[in-house]
């Protein structure tokens, strides 16, 4: 497996854990604490989808290349 891949894994089953521990913490519950484990970094990766979009956006490297030669 390639190392990259691996990493993202590795960080995927961190950001889960921890998420599942704090939901669980502040529930008590582990389906409350699990349904939350697997819904925040889906929203999460929708909102980083559009903060590098408006990132992107503002960049002056976009801005540069979006001017006539």
């Amino acid at each position: 497996m390639p190392r990259d891949i691996a990493k993202t894994l590795s960080y995927l089953a961190v950001h889960l854990t921890i998420g599942f521990l704090v939901a669980y913490a502040f529930t008590g519950s582990i389906e409350i604490a699990g349904g939350l484990a697997i819904i925040e970094p889906m929203v999460n990766a929708v909102a980083f989808f559009f903060h590098e979009k408006i990132w992107a956006a503002r960049s002056p490297v976009s801005a540069a290349a979006a001017l006539p030669a």
